[in-house]
């Protein structure tokens, strides 16, 4: 059964087509009041960026979706996990902090910040899923504990799935720091013959598996947990992902985190993509690369799946941007983030999470206007 997907455009000729009241107007059409009802605690789960990051949610946005849990008669809390990686989110006092340095403070978004994973990433449940890959597996407690979730995400590229919309949100977002581990499981290989051993690889190394060896870099496979961040770090771009072996099973696993994520919540869900500033790499990447299509518009449904697969159609009809990281399928109708990361499977994300009943890829497209 098709679901419905409520879609914003960025033509503004009024206040009532500005971005603030979009937010407001796809919060209302998708029904998210409905489910809202009373006096429980809701989730809003965004992403603050790392630091050097700037195409994060601006907090404005997240705002107008705190106001609309209130006038719902709950109580929101705005909310991310800690990270596997080395960086400015990878523990409680500097997540909060980066949180706050890009805007993300009680006067902004009218809502407490709260990493859900606690102190270090260890404030964990187990959820059952009883999926193909596994049979529990650990979110974040604080988002097991809330009513209801709300999850707004930028969606963008993402040089392990492919993209990252709402399904990636729920699945690497929602899980706690050994949930994170559960899901990547993958393995890093050091192209030799590109590594100039400057090192960069091992500073960023969370867990000691790469470092400096006769002037090369290389990585044990025994230690590594698969977090991706020599791999974005390198500045040569000489370490790869072991994807013949491990790229299915990387979004299946994925894709199970993020039905994890929701099974406590049936019926208490919503989702907005905001498909603008569309980056190559995920918003845990510290810069902003140019974004490679136009920005497309703001999208809202209660169904994961159908909501990134809308907003995916919609990038791919775009014509690429010149002079973007977007050197192939620049074409309007091409792949684009099969264009950008030619390693990933990114149609996967959304043909399993459909299996495993997460949602529905068909979708009934109503643009705001015509609603």
């Amino acid at each position: 059964m098709a679901a419905n997907v409520y879609f914003a455009s960025l033509r503004a000729r009024s206040v009532r087509h500005n971005k603030i009241s979009s937010v407001k107007r796809l919060f209302d059409a998708a029904g998210f009041a409905g489910f809202l009802r009373g006096e429980g605690l809701v989730a809003i789960k965004t992403h603050v960026g790392e630091r050097g990051n700037d195409t994060y949610i601006n907090p404005v946005f997240v705002r107008q979706v705190v106001d609309r849990v209130k006038r719902a008669g709950a109580k929101p809390f705005v909310t991310d996990t800690n990270t596997l990686y080395r960086g400015g989110r990878s523990n409680a006092p500097d997540h909060t902090l980066t949180a706050l340095e890009h805007g993300y403070t009680f006067a902004t978004v009218g809502a407490p910040f709260i990493v859900a994973d606690g102190l270090t990433g260890e404030n964990a449940a187990d959820v059952d899923v009883g999926l193909k890959h596994f049979s529990r597996v650990k979110i974040a407690r604080d988002i097991v504990c809330a009513d209801a979730l709300i999850v707004l995400s930028h969606f963008k590229g993402h040089e392990l799935a492919g993209f990252g919309g709402a399904v990636k949100n729920l699945a690497m977002g929602c899980a706690s720091r050994m949930g994170k581990q559960d899901q990547h499981r993958v393995s890093m290989l050091v192209n030799a013959d590109n590594c100039t051993g400057c090192g960069t690889c091992g500073e960023n190394c969370p867990v000691g598996a790469a470092r400096v060896l006769d002037g090369k870099s290389v990585i044990d496979r025994e230690t590594c947990i698969g977090c991706g961040e020599c791999l974005a770090m390198c500045p040569e771009k000489c370490i790869e992902i072991d994807w013949i072996t491990d790229v299915s099973e990387f979004m299946e696993r994925m894709c199970e985190y993020a039905a994890g994520a929701v099974r406590t919540k049936k019926g208490k869900t919503g989702f907005i993509n905001f498909v603008i500033n569309v980056t190559p790499d995920c918003d845990c990447i510290p810069w902003s690369d140019t974004p490679i299509v136009p920005d497309v518009g703001i999208l809202a449904s209660i169904d994961p799946v159908a909501l990134d697969q809308a907003c995916l159609d919609l990038v791919n009809r775009q014509a690429g941007v010149e002079g973007s990281l977007l050197s192939r399928g620049r074409e309007s109708g091409a792949d684009k983030f099969t264009g950008l990361w030619s390693h990933t499977r990114c149609e996967l994300q959304l043909s399993y999470s459909e299996t495993i009943g997460l949602g529905s890829r068909k979708y009934n497209l109503a643009r705001l206007d015509e609603a």
